[in-house]
């Protein structure tokens, strides 16, 4: 189980909760069980989500495990130019 915080719009989509514990082993599964126990998140996952690790940012690195105890925060994709 990890607990994952979820910044600015996607805790919006996710009913409000800033926070929420995942039982995932990776980023993959991490977005994919987000996806389906808050449907509201999947359209943002879709557009493309950054996942910060203990400070580290992945973009694609979906097989990345997911440490116990490690620091989580999913960000909404920024836009812009």
């Amino acid at each position: 189980m990890v607990e994952v915080t979820l910044w600015g719009s996607l805790g919006a989509a996710a009913g409000g909760k800033n926070k929420v514990e995942i039982e995932a082993k990776d980023i993959r599964e991490l977005l994919r069980k987000l996806a389906e126990q808050y449907p509201g998140l999947e359209p943002l996952i879709d557009r493309g989500i950054a996942v910060a690790i203990d400070g580290t940012i992945y973009r694609d690195t979906w097989s990345k495990e997911l440490p116990k105890g490690a620091e989580i925060f999913l960000l909404p994709r920024l836009a812009g130019g």
